[in-house]
């Protein structure tokens, strides 16, 4: 029962936070809205690491390890808040969805893995056509659509960087400590981006801005992490990109009923290309045997 809860709990996490990551930045802007985020976030981490009595490690492997956290935590999240601004909310978690694909495709060659499968190349074409069809529905919205999708593939893009290279590095540090150690690095950058470029307090902060922003800094940033890793220590892997899948579709609707963003048919048939390739990526090689061995 504990893992089914942590597992419905994960789910709404990823369903629920490109919404409040849009509200978050109505109103205050959304440079005041992520970096309130993080520094909510680094008050909560530094809290659960005191409570649980661990220590950060500072050899070369583990500083390493930061700077690609606060790669993620800095680069990937910054080129999302801003790109809220322009996109529904639900179009953020489909496009973020990519993120497994973008992530295998770097781990190939970053990671010099010898083989590509079938699946996983029949799963690139079908995201890339969702891509494509969701691009074609920014087009009607506009340039600044457009730029909102960008900004999502840049932020799921330095997200699959960084998981890649702390892969490599292999520090095997805790998940705790790894955030920390981020956030720590990612919080001044935050607040050096934030005084130079805006630097004033809001002067209107409505009350789904405060909410938003206690929310993903209190419960996304430092207790859905912990559940996340919770799962992936219990579940197979396999089962918890299942997230990935689920969460895509609820952030849709949510979006749609909650802050009545447009839902054209462009977009559920883009969605669906996308849902598809990300459930290709995970089954098909292992219902056929067939690979595709690059050199």
């Amino acid at each position: 029962m504990r893992i089914t809860l942590t597992y419905i709990s994960v789910i709404l996490l990823w369903s629920t936070t490109p919404l409040a990551i849009k509200w978050s930045g109505e109103g205050p802007g959304f440079l005041f809205g992520v970096t309130s985020r993080m520094s909510i976030g680094m008050v909560c981490v530094l809290l659960a690491l005191t409570l649980t009595r661990q220590h950060l490690a500072w050899h070369r492997k583990a500083c390493l390890t930061y700077i690609a956290v606060a790669i993620q935590i800095y680069g990937s999240m910054l080129a999302v808040y801003w790109a809220a601004q322009f996109i529904p909310s639900g179009w953020i978690s489909v496009i973020f969805g990519l993120t497994p694909l973008l992530t295998a495709l770097l781990a190939a060659i970053f990671l010099e893995e010898k083989s590509l499968t079938l699946g996983k190349l029949l799963s690139y074409i079908l995201g890339v056509s969702g891509l494509v069809i969701m691009f074609g529905s920014a087009l009607q919205l506009g340039l600044n659509a457009v730029l909102g999708i960008s900004g999502v593939l840049v932020s799921s893009l330095l997200q699959s960087f960084s998981s890649v290279w702390i892969k490599r590095i292999a520090a095997k540090l805790p998940a705790l400590s790894q955030v920390t150690g981020g956030l720590l690095l990612a919080l001044p950058a935050y607040l050096l981006t934030w005084g130079i470029i805006d630097g004033h307090w809001p002067t209107s902060l409505t009350t789904s801005s405060l909410a938003s922003i206690i929310y993903l800094g209190v419960i996304a940033t430092s207790i859905g992490f912990v559940l996340y890793y919770y799962l992936l220590t219990h579940l197979p892997a396999t089962r918890v990109a299942l997230i990935s899948l689920v969460s895509p579709p609820l952030a849709l609707i949510l979006g749609h009923l909650v802050n009545q963003e447009l839902l054209t048919i462009k977009v559920v048939i883009g969605t669906l290309f996308i849902l598809s390739a990300l459930i290709m990526h995970e089954f098909f090689d292992r219902l056929t045997p067939i690979k595709l061995r690059l050199k």
